[in-house]
């Protein structure tokens, strides 16, 4: 049996170690090292290429960067109009597209769908299933309606089994799933370990750079929805993407955390139906549908996902607490940019929210926001909620707030009032500098453009 170098690695972040340690001194992170058996340099050359490997050893040379062929990027589109937008368009040939989420998130789901609608397309796929059975996986694909004549299925664990099957079947996609089942046979060590998961993905990456096949892999998350496995899995791959539900499980929205073929934080939506998941082509509609009866403490956020406007109901409730240790709660928003604001509207607006006033603030749909712009909606929803102002039904805001109570302007402010316009929104609060002359006469909508937090409470003393 060859020898093997044994080294301490963080499942976490990657950091190695000469012995094992209870926590990682790089992340602080406890429990996390594992240990790693990594084969002796020279018992594998292929090393020497890299990750992404070439062709042959000669192709590796020193030349300089206008000598270097440019890559000729041809997409196939999936036809699943939401999947092909966080991929940047479609799957790149020779990409490795690594896809995670919570077990039932529709991870299996939507590449099958994605190979069925390939293979309509006569573009040779195989499906390599590790974790069920074929009899499962095309049990499924009928509760689907799915059309299944020309997909390959291939149950194997084995790396070095898969690649001789795509050396002698040729597909053009294929499937793993999922990646912390596999196995390389010179690593002494069980599927799913931290040494085998990488190995593997270096084996698939090298095949897919050096054959033009296009992998599409499905792996696990931790209980703290993290990509399980080494760290160096997110640098070997090209695309990364996470499926998760919403807090009210309704939906599902695919998210990219890293992209060499196209944008990040690009984001799609889908709805699980019972013929698989089913893209929603205007999300805002779906998180517009808000009761009759406006009350207090309610505005509309046009936040930015990846590359387009989304439209979303931000609610803040504010009520007299029991005890001096009042309570601020967030669902779908950064608390502490909560706590951020409320210091910014005491300081600067005159507004006392300490001691015996909770605060909570809610995101409808079940959706996370991390765009800056949501700032300007949370403070008028909390604002409109303590003095119990009741904000017109067709006014929207965005907009970032400064620690010195300046309305900072946020990128893409025309995009975002288009879309609001669209939807029949009439005025909208936004930030002096993102305001445009053309703005009311080309949207007719009322533009209240504001530069400070004493300009938005003249605004509501307006409405």
């Amino acid at each position: 049996m060859a020898k093997h170098k044994i080294q301490f690695v963080c499942s976490d972040c990657g950091a190695d170690y000469s012995k094992w340690q209870g926590n990682c001194s790089a992340c602080g992170s406890w429990n996390t090292i594992k240990e790693f058996r990594a084969p002796r340099a020279s018992q594998n050359k292929s090393r020497s290429l890299g990750y992404h490997g070439s062709v042959s050893v000669e192709k590796s040379k020193v030349q300089t960067l206008n000598e270097t062929q440019s890559l000729n990027i041809t997409r196939v589109s999936t036809q699943i109009s939401e999947f092909d937008r966080v991929l940047g368009g479609g799957l790149v040939a020779g990409s490795v597209v690594l896809i995670g989420g919570d077990p039932g998130a529709g991870k299996s789901t939507i590449l099958l769908q994605c190979v069925s609608h390939l293979a309509q397309q006569k573009i040779p796929v195989l499906y390599a299933t590790g974790e069920e059975s074929p009899e499962q996986v095309a049990d499924r694909a009928r509760r689907l309606n799915l059309k299944t004549d020309d997909i390959l299925i291939l149950s194997a664990t084995c790396i070095d089994e898969i690649l001789a099957n795509i050396d002698e079947y040729q597909p053009k996609i294929v499937v793993i799933d999922s990646i912390q089942t596999m196995y390389v046979e010179h690593i002494d060590s069980t599927p799913g370990g931290v040494s085998q998961v990488k190995e593997s993905a270096i084996a698939l990456t090298q095949y897919a750079k050096q054959h033009g096949v296009t992998f599409l892999i499905v792996g696990h998350v931790t209980k703290d929805k993290t990509m399980a496995g080494p760290m160096s899995l997110s640098h070997i791959i090209d695309t990364q993407i996470s499926l998760s539900s919403t807090e009210d499980d309704k939906f599902r929205i695919m998210r990219t955390a890293k992209n060499r073929f196209g944008a990040t934080s690009e984001i799609g939506f889908f709805q699980m139906m019972h013929n698989g998941l089913i893209p929603i082509k205007n999300p805002s509609a779906i998180f517009l549908n808000r009761s009759e009866k406006q009350r207090s403490g309610s505005i509309i956020d046009v936040t930015w996902e990846g590359t387009r406007p989304l439209l979303v109901e931000i609610q803040a409730l504010t009520v007299e607490g029991q005890g001096g240790n009042p309570r601020r709660l967030t669902v779908g928003y950064d608390n502490s940019r909560l706590a951020m604001i409320l210091a910014v509207l005491m300081r600067h607006g005159g507004i006392d929210l300490h001691f015996n006033i909770d605060i909570f603030v809610n995101v409808v749909g079940g959706i996370k926001i991390q765009d800056t712009s949501a700032d300007l909606p949370v403070l008028l929803s909390i604002i409109s909620s303590f003095k119990d102002i009741v904000l017109p039904r067709d006014m929207l805001a965005f907009g970032e707030i400064g620690l010195n109570g300046e309305i900072r302007p946020v990128a893409n402010g025309m995009q975002r009032l288009e879309d609001a316009a669209k939807h029949g929104f009439k005025q909208a609060i936004i930030p002096k500098s993102n305001q445009s002359k053309n703005h009311q006469d080309k949207l007719s909508m009322k533009i209240y453009p504001v530069s400070d937090i004493q300009d938005v409470l003249k605004v509501l003393q307006e409405i």
